[in-house]
C-alpha cells in the first residue's frame, strides 16, 4: 500500500512540475515582448531615442488601431499571407521529397548536394531583378521568389534528418522487404520529422524576409508595400506597425509548427524548460 501511495505521489509531483514548467514557459513567451516594449517606451520618455525615426509604442499602437479599423491592415495582411502560403507550399512539397531522396540514396545525394551547395549561397534578394525580368511584375514573380528561398532549408534539414537516423531502422525495413514507397512513408519521413520541422521554421522565416522584398517593387498591396509607402511619406508609426505585424507572424508561425510537431510526435518535447 505504501509503495502504491508513493508512486501516486511521485506521479502527482511530476504532473505538477510539468504544469509549472508549461506555465513558466508561457509567461516567458508572452512576458519578454512586453518587457521589450516597456523598455522602448521608457527610452522614448527619456528622449534617448530620436522620435522622428523611432516613434513611441503608444504612437505605433494608435496607428495600428487606426489602420485595423479602416480595414487596410487586414487587406494587406491577407494579400501577403496568400503569397507566403503559395510560395511556401511550392517550396515545401518538392523540398521534402528531394531531401528524403537525398538522404536515402547516395546517388541522388551526390547529384543534389553540389547544386544545393552552389545555389544556396546566392542571396535570394539578389535574384529579385532576375525574377522580375523573367516573370515581370506579377504575382508569379513574387510567389516564386519566396519559393526560391524557402526550398533550401527544407531540403538541407530533411536530408540531415534522414542521415542522422539510426541505421537499424533501415535494416529492419530492408529485412522485411519494404518497398521504396515504404521507405519514404514508414522510415525516412517519421524519423526525420524533427529536422523537417526545423527546416519549415527556417523556410517560413525566409518567406517573411522575401515577401517584404518582393512587395517593395511592383506591388500595390501587402506588408512590404506598406513599409515602402510609409518610408516614402515618412510615416514612421505606420512603418513600425508593419514591422510588428511581421514579427508577430514569425512568432505565430513558429509556435504553430511547434504545436504541430508535438501533436505528431508527442514524445519530442525539446521546448521543456528544465
Amino acid at each position: 500500500m505504501a509503495i502504491v501511495l508513493q508512486t501516486v505521489v511521485k506521479d502527482d509531483l511530476a504532473l505538477q512540475k510539468k504544469a509549472w514548467q508549461a506555465s513558466r514557459r508561457r509567461v516567458l513567451n508572452f512576458g519578454s515582448p512586453l518587457v521589450a516594449i516597456l523598455i522602448w517606451q521608457i527610452l522614448d520618455m527619456l528622449h534617448v531615442l530620436n522620435q522622428s525615426f523611432i516613434p513611441a509604442p503608444t504612437a505605433v499602437a494608435a496607428a495600428m488601431i487606426q489602420d485595423a479599423t479602416s480595414g487596410q491592415l487586414w487587406s494587406d495582411l491577407r494579400v501577403s499571407l496568400t503569397r507566403i502560403a503559395l510560395g511556401f507550399v511550392i517550396a515545401v512539397v518538392p523540398g521534402i521529397l528531394i531531401g528524403l531522396s537525398s538522404g536515402l540514396f547516395p546517388v541522388v545525394r551526390m547529384f543534389v548536394d553540389p547544386i544545393v551547395s552552389a545555389t544556396y549561397s546566392i542571396p535570394k534578394l539578389a535574384l529579385a531583378p532576375l525574377f522580375m525580368l523573367v516573370f515581370g511584375l506579377t504575382e508569379t514573380e513574387k510567389i516564386l521568389l519566396i519559393a526560391s528561398g524557402a526550398i533550401f532549408p527544407v531540403i538541407i534539414n530533411t536530408m540531415a534528418g534522414v542521415l542522422d537516423m539510426d541505421k537499424k531502422y533501415m535494416d529492419v525495413a530492408e529485412n522485411f522487404g519494404a518497398s521504396r514507397f515504404a521507405y519514404y512513408k514508414t522510415v525516412a519521413l517519421p524519423g526525420s520529422l524533427p529536422y523537417i520541422f526545423g527546416g519549415l521554421k527556417m523556410a517560413l522565416a525566409e518567406s517573411l524576409l522575401l515577401i517584404v522584398a518582393a512587395e517593395m517593387i511592383g506591388a500595390e498591396s501587402g506588408i512590404g508595400y506598406r513599409i515602402w509607402m510609409s518610408y516614402d511619406v515618412m510615416n514612421m508609426p505606420m512603418m513600425f506597425v508593419s514591422f510588428i505585424v511581421i514579427a508577430v507572424l514569425g512568432h505565430a508561425f513558429s509556435s504553430l509548427l511547434d504545436e504541430a510537431l508535438h501533436w505528431l510526435i508527442p514524445w519530442h518535447r525539446s521546448d521543456i524548460i528544465r
